[in-house]
């Protein structure tokens, strides 16, 4: 937890601040998460994963072009931000 040095004690609003609070409602729906769409995501990380760790241990996953093609990446993203 951060403590502040020029503050002493809890900072909280007036008593009537909260009371104002307590009376407003919100109505949230909640939705239930997809299914569906999280066993295909799980599908494709599982492939990936797969795919990448062989990659690594066959030594070809970085590779000299990946790595001027991320550079080229990275250098268009923050000239574009200028």
């Amino acid at each position: 937890m951060h403590q502040h040095k020029c503050l002493e004690g809890p900072v909280r609003g007036s008593p009537g601040w909260w009371q104002e609070l307590g009376k407003r409602t919100q109505t949230v729906e909640v939705l239930p998460p997809k299914k569906k769409r999280a066993k295909k995501s799980a599908a494709i990380r599982h492939e990936l994963v797969a795919r990448v760790k062989k990659e690594i241990a066959a030594g070809t996953y970085d590779t000299p072009e990946k790595w001027e093609e991320t550079l080229d990446r990275l250098l268009d993203h923050l000239s574009d931000r200028e």
